[in-house]
């Protein structure tokens, strides 16, 4: 049994280490979408004044 526990422990740190890297790739992911749509929007707002 004593010997089940370091490897327990070692499970739960890579599963939260993984799961804090999978939330940190999707805010990143969020960040660059919101920031490509907040160009294209001013790119479509040059387009019309152009016009």
């Amino acid at each position: 049994m004593p010997q089940m526990a370091p490897l327990w422990w070692e499970f739960l740190f890579i599963m939260t280490l993984m799961m804090f890297m999978i939330m940190c790739t999707i805010i990143y992911f969020n960040k660059k979408n919101s920031i490509n749509v907040k160009i294209k929007k001013i790119n479509k707002k040059s387009k019309m004044l152009k016009w």
